[in-house]
């Protein structure tokens, strides 16, 4: 493939040595406004986008993609607010989005078992908690990634009607937020009861592995229109 990398930062370059380990090119890197104009004409000639660029200008690197019908594999969390008016005019224009809260595959793992946690500790009365740490440079408090392994519980356990980094309350299901060093992420469910504990962690140990689910997210959307997500390409 020929790829543009939209955010030219840490996550950004390892993409790159990502994709062209896969022996993919990579065609333009963009990292700010003027490179928009400057390097519109080598962006035309890519085969697909991937963004890592920052959360007030992501929804704007979308459109941009779609304006030049660039297929875009978005890993920049903190823009849902967005989502449907994103997706609305993917689907109209038969445009191509891949969208993920963390491309790690074994953070999508544990997605799959949060829920079944989440499902029995409804059923056999264990309490349930999250947390999640990382760098001081991450900017969204909590994490795209901690916001969907809440909403996927409460998706499946009626015990919680919200979630909050606040103080918790009835109901209220509480993720603790860290950001400190350079720690590349790491996320906690905790089910406690009477009788014991039970906790799901993930770890990354480095971008590595957010970086080659990324490029697999690349190769997957390549000839595909509509919207999709880490589900899509694990079930593939």
């Amino acid at each position: 493939m020929k790829i543009a990398i939209i955010g030219y930062g840490k996550m950004g370059h390892e993409v790159e040595k990502a994709a062209r380990a896969r022996k993919h090119d990579i065609i333009v890197t963009i990292d700010n406004a003027q490179e928009w104009e400057d390097r519109l004409g080598q962006l035309k000639q890519a085969d697909v986008a991937i963004d890592f660029s920052q959360p007030d200008q992501v929804v704007g690197n979308i459109h941009r993609c779609f304006d030049l019908h660039l297929p875009v594999v978005v890993g920049t969390t903190a823009w849902q607010d967005h989502f449907e008016a994103i997706k609305t005019r993917c689907l109209k224009e038969k445009q191509s989005l891949f969208h993920a809260p963390n491309f790690s595959i074994g953070m999508n793992i544990m997605f799959l078992l949060n829920k079944q946690l989440a499902k029995f500790a409804e059923r056999y009365d264990y309490q349930l908690s999250l947390a999640e740490t990382h760098h001081i440079h991450k900017l969204d408090k909590p994490s795209g990634t901690a916001i969907k392994l809440a909403n996927d519980i409460l998706s499946v356990n009626h015990d919680y009607n919200r979630w909050s980094i606040d103080t918790p309350t009835d109901h209220t299901l509480y993720i603790n937020v860290t950001r400190e060093g350079e720690v590349n992420g790491k996320h906690s469910v905790t089910a406690n009861s009477h009788a014991d504990r039970i906790t799901l962690t993930h770890e990354a140990f480095n971008r590595q592995g957010f970086a080659m689910g990324a490029i697999a997210a690349a190769e997957f959307l390549i000839g595909k229109t509509g919207v999709f997500g880490m589900e899509d390409l694990m079930e593939s």
